[in-house]
């Protein structure tokens, strides 16, 4: 329980109270430690159960929920207080926060809403005094300098190599609504797709969206692009954006694979990002594009948020040298991944993750110490980097023809 934020809450509306219950029961960073349908009787409760969070809703009676955030607060100064309320009137909500409410949330209470409250209320105290959450939640997308230069392997191994730590929960988005296939390299024919999320995008809540994902067997969740393709994208960028603060709200890892056109569902991923991969390959053309994209980046103040990562190192045909990709893109390049196209297409061919397929071959190791350095849970296994061939009795004699 160390890394769970314990919330107590009083609404004497049941209705009401039932669908706030109903949503943090769904978050796993949260764990519920009371609820109370009485103002009368909340501040025994919280004396009583010590929790990180109180939340009161005001509605049913706005003056005895004011009174009693000003007694909870003084009573459990360690117990961050966040309020409800459905009004918005300016002199309410200056008088909740003059008696200790650290945050004034609307009603209907919603998740995203919810988890950046907590969010502040940890970086406000230096973390870990809003309950002790486990960490922030880390959104990365990986977009790529031309087509076919390896971004869903990427995007799919880095996400099943961290979801190999008990301690994280990792979500993929394929939001290349025409040609992902994200769902290919993990062998799974999925129940649900991006469309249905966007069609109950109105009511759409953290219990819905996860009945929407498609769980691997690594641990890693996806959501996949939509089955059929369609002139207008089933979504906009509007709800991306939600989608993916849902999804940060419970999971530890969002990792994003998007399109190579850039468009503004691409963008919304990108801006909603902590980090952007680059994908490129040491050629003219993906050298040429990795400039252009880097400069288009930087005029949409994104980036600080770019780390290069170049692809198929060793390739021999059309191989640029390393120096002259630094001089002509004009930025350090954040990683290198070996080339090694038949474990590749071997373990997109299979659907099977390199950590499976291939353990211990130079691009796994690779692509593992990528994902070590995107987090620091990440444990890289040491010994050989290559898979040999197990020798045989007698196998000498082979060797005398």
């Amino acid at each position: 329980m160390n890394n769970v934020v314990r919330v107590a809450i009083v609404d004497p509306n049941d209705a009401n109270r039932s669908a706030i219950k109903s949503l943090l029961l769904g978050i796993d960073s949260v764990w519920l430690e009371a609820e109370c349908s009485r103002y009368e009787f909340f501040t025994d409760v919280v004396n009583q159960t010590q929790p990180d969070i109180a939340l009161v809703v005001l509605d049913s009676d706005p003056t005895r929920g004011l009174a009693l955030v000003a007694q909870v607060s003084n009573d459990q100064p360690n117990c961050n207080v966040l309020v409800v309320s459905g009004s918005q009137e300016g002199s309410l909500i200056l008088q909740a926060m003059r008696n200790g409410a650290k945050e004034f949330l609307s009603s209907p209470l919603r998740l995203d809403d919810f988890m950046a409250a907590l969010d502040r209320i940890d970086h406000a105290t230096g973390g870990g005094k809003s309950g002790g959450k486990a960490r922030r939640s880390q959104v990365i997308t990986v977009g790529g300098a031309g087509g076919g230069v390896g971004c869903t392997a990427l995007a799919i191994n880095v996400a099943c190599i961290l979801a190999r730590n008990e301690q994280n929960s990792v979500v993929v988005i394929d939001l290349d609504l025409a040609l992902g296939d994200a769902d290919v390299w993990l062998d799974i024919i999925p129940d649900y797709t991006i469309q249905d999320v966007s069609e109950n995008i109105t009511r759409l809540d953290y219990s819905l969206l996860k009945r929407s994902l498609t769980q691997h067997d690594s641990g890693a969740f996806l959501l996949p692009r939509p089955v059929h393709m369609e002139a207008t994208p089933p979504v906009t960028a509007d709800q991306i954006q939600r989608v993916v603060a849902l999804l940060k709200a419970t999971f530890t890892h969002v990792v994003i694979d998007i399109s190579k056109s850039f468009n503004s569902l691409d963008m919304a991923a990108m801006k909603a990002s902590d980090m952007v991969l680059l994908v490129t390959q040491l050629d003219l053309p993906c050298l040429r594009n990795a400039v252009r994209l880097t400069q288009f980046l930087d005029d949409q103040e994104l980036g600080e948020k770019v780390k290069v990562v170049v692809n198929r190192m060793g390739l021999a045909d059309s191989q640029i040298s390393l120096n002259k990709a630094l001089e002509t893109i004009g930025r350090e390049v954040f990683w290198q991944i070996p080339n090694d196209y038949a474990v590749m297409v071997e373990s997109r061919n299979n659907g099977v993750p390199l950590l499976s397929e291939a353990p211990r071959a130079k691009v796994t190791r690779a692509i593992e110490q990528l994902a070590a350095q995107l987090d620091a849970s990440v444990q890289v296994p040491g010994g050989e980097e290559e898979e040999k061939p197990r020798k045989r009795l007698f196998s000498f004699l082979g060797n005398n023809k």
